[in-house]
């Protein structure tokens, strides 16, 4: 069975699956990781959504303020035994639906170049390609998308 559950950055099951996104993406990332772990700290997070298969923590997305019209998208993980089930769309689009009730009206969101699965779930979801914003405007191997919000 699926469950979803809106939390924040203190739950443990979230602080679990982000150990093994950050495991993930110091490899991937390479001489880079620093760089890009600096922007994902936990305090500034507040509102988490955790995917639960069988009331076990397997998937997680969260939303960051960024400005008074935009959130952005953090956090996306999916443990890989569990990868290609669609958890990711159902976590993303619970994330834009949470963004709209918060009165948002666009999520923006960075990811790398070498993440082509994170890559065609954005683009499978309607995100599209824009210029890098800050920080990440000066990172060879970012790419950030956005999606303008509507009533889901």
């Amino acid at each position: 069975m699926i469950r979803l559950l809106r939390t924040n950055s203190a739950n443990p099951d979230f602080i679990k699956l982000v150990r093994d996104l950050d495991k993930y993406l110091a490899v991937s990332d390479g001489d880079e990781h620093d760089f890009y772990d600096q922007f994902n700290k936990l305090d500034k997070i507040n509102h988490v959504i955790l995917l639960y298969e069988n009331e076990e923590a397997i998937a997680c997305g969260a939303i960051k303020h960024y400005d008074l019209n935009k959130v952005e998208i953090k956090r996306m993980y999916v443990k890989e035994e569990n990868r290609n089930n669609g958890y990711a769309g159902m976590i993303l689009k619970n994330l834009e639906a949470w963004a709209f009730e918060l009165k948002y009206h666009k999520c923006i969101l960075e990811t790398g170049t070498r993440q082509t699965e994170a890559i065609r779930l954005y683009h499978r979801n309607n995100y599209k390609e824009i210029s890098k914003y800050p920080p990440y405007q000066d990172m060879e191997n970012s790419i950030c998308f956005e999606k303008i919000l509507k009533n889901q």
